[in-house]
């Protein structure tokens, strides 16, 4: 019966029908509540619909239950994204890729993380951090009659501590009204609520000084010399072995001294001498690997890191030295490299020499052969006939409104011929059409990375944009679609949509839902983030709150005006 609620649940997810599939899997659960592949995919279901908390609670569950599946993680750092909790995600895919480290989806999704961290700042930290951590913060909201009370509630105290311990965990929370409140006592702000005509005041806020002391350390007695140790007495065999090391060293240094000549052939007969003197030190056999490398003698290069790998662990050798082979060997395999297969093997060598030691340069080759065999094998896939087959078979499902199978062809299309702006602007649209906007924006993107002229690919990205709720950052992509063909009826839809919306905002015509939707978005996007943590602007509001004169002179400065248009399109403020 699980296995059939499970069918179902994936049926109407494939429809789009979000709301349907996430019963089904609710059903499922009910019957098999140890399933892990069914808390995955109500995850899905659920970031499909934007309830981000709900897909992270499951997606929680699911590495819960099966800490070692990959998917579990690429769920959570879904979640995370949702949440603008972008640390937290890149964390998550990190994670899942150490399970699965060729999984691709693991790999877009890390990429994007990580793009999007930067974006909003390159320390990652929460610009309201230093407001939770001020030490007058609970003096703050118990003094004040809206958020009194709220102390006294225990779900509340743990919302506070969590985001004291993380600032970044604030996204999490802004659509709970209370949060809402507290920023607005923190910032001495008083919050516009739905359907009055409050505005935001904003208040300086006081200067606080700290200042530490330093105690100085007690001064160390100087240790008393300890007694030198008698000499112990050595055989004949232990002084014949201690010279052939010392004589092997220096048949070492000569070897390195031609190497750096370019003297390739006495560097080797050097290394070889010192491994003839010595076969406990696995560095001469390195070496000399070394030498073939650079000589392109690739298959006497993997021979000798085999023999050193092998002779290490015999050895116990230091784990960065087994590593430094492997990695050698690796490079060898890459440079034998003929075909997108010839890199498994390669790439296999690489992640081994990982698990005996983390080193930046292993990875990073690791990740260029990855790269590498993905060209290859898109290089011999590549068909353009058969992407316009594909293509064409994934615009007779688009018109059918069958928008998985149309997704499918088009992904196939793109696998044959990855340069073609048309099927990432049609395979947006079918994302689009399922509801999966984060994918459909990347297509979009794509899109006009690739023909910035094609105009099409604007009003995908505008039409994503305006379902996500970001009016003003669709405006601007219409905007920048009529550049190109300033005459298309599409984009100037567009734009007017966007601007109605706009518009609904400083008229303050919007519902106290709409407005409290709006307003917990408006607090996730940095930009706004920095205006309501600005010392300048918070100056700046409280003069248009008291002060017209000054506020006068504010309106001639286009910076601040360009601000407070920010804060009045985002639902924050009103203009009267």
């Amino acid at each position: 019966m699980a296995d059939e609620a499970k069918a179902k649940g994936n049926a109407a997810f494939s429809a789009g029908r979000f709301e349907e599939a996430i019963q089904h899997f609710s059903d499922a659960i009910s019957l098999a509540p140890t399933n892990h592949v069914l808390y995955s995919n109500r995850s899905a279901a659920y970031a499909s619909l934007h309830r981000y908390s709900e897909a992270l609670t499951d997606a929680q569950k699911t590495v819960e239950l099966k800490p070692d599946w990959a998917k579990g993680y690429s769920r959570l750092g879904a979640a995370h994204v949702g949440l603008g909790n972008v640390e937290a995600a890149v964390s998550a895919y990190e994670k899942g890729l150490e399970y699965d480290p060729a999984n691709e989806g693991l790999k877009s999704g890390l990429s994007d993380a990580k793009a999007a961290a930067a974006r909003a700042k390159p320390s990652g930290a929460s610009p309201f951090g230093q407001i939770f951590s001020g030490p007058d913060v609970w003096s703050k909201l118990a003094a004040d009659p809206t958020t009194r009370g709220y102390l006294q509630q225990p779900d509340f105290m743990k919302m506070m501590r969590e985001v004291q311990k993380n600032p970044n965990m604030i996204n999490m929370y802004l659509q709970d009204q209370r949060m809402m409140n507290v920023l607005g006592v923190l910032l001495n702000v008083k919050m516009r609520a739905g359907g009055d005509d409050m505005e935001r005041e904003m208040g300086a806020p006081e200067a606080e000084a700290e200042s530490t002391k330093r105690s100085a350390e007690p001064e160390k007695k100087a240790p008393e010399p300890e007694p030198e140790p008698e000499p112990m007495e050595v055989t004949d065999e232990e002084k014949s072995a201690k010279e052939k090391k010392a004589e092997a060293q220096k048949e070492k240094e000569k070897g390195n001294a031609a190497y750096k000549k370019k003297d390739f052939e006495t560097a080797i007969a050097h290394y070889t001498k010192a491994m003839e003197l010595d076969d406990e030190d696995i560095s001469y056999i390195t070496n000399r690997a070394a030498v073939y490398l650079e000589m392109g003698k690739y298959d006497e290069c993997i021979k000798d890191c085999d023999k050193a790998v092998e002779r290490g662990r015999e050895l116990r050798s230091d784990f960065k030295m087994i590593a430094r082979a492997l990695t050698r060997k690796g490079t060898a395999l890459v440079k034998l490299a003929k075909t997108s297969k010839d890199f498994d093997i390669a790439i296999e060598t690489f992640q081994k020499a990982l698990t005996e030691h983390r080193n930046p340069d292993t990875l990073k080759k690791l990740n260029d052969a990855e790269r590498a065999k993905k060209e290859l094998e898109q290089q011999e896939y590549f068909d353009p006939k058969i992407a316009d087959e594909e293509r064409e078979k994934g615009n007779e499902f688009f018109k059918q409104m069958k928008y998985p199978e149309a997704v499918k062809h088009y992904t196939e299309a793109l696998k044959r011929n990855p340069k073609d702006p048309k099927v990432y602007s049609n395979r947006a649209a079918c994302y689009t059409k399922l509801g999966a906007l984060p994918e459909g924006l990347k297509d979009a993107e794509k899109c006009i990375e690739l023909d910035p002229t094609f105009t099409k690919g604007y009003t995908r990205k505008g039409a994503v944009q305006f379902f996500m709720k970001e009016y003003e950052k669709a405006l601007q992509t219409y905007q920048e679609g009529l550049k190109h063909d300033p005459n298309n009826q599409e984009l100037q839809d567009g734009v007017r949509r966007c601007v109605e919306q706009i518009n609904k905002a400083s008229r303050g015509d919007l519902t106290p839902e709409e407005l409290q939707e709006r307003q917990a978005k408006a607090m996730q996007d940095p930009e706004i983030q920095g205006i309501l943590t600005d010392p300048i602007m918070r100056q700046v509001l409280v003069d248009f709150q008291e002060n017209p004169s000054a506020a006068q002179k504010h309106l001639k400065n286009p910076q601040v005006m360009h601000k407070i248009q920010k804060l009045v399109n985002a639902g924050i403020v009103q203009m009267k």
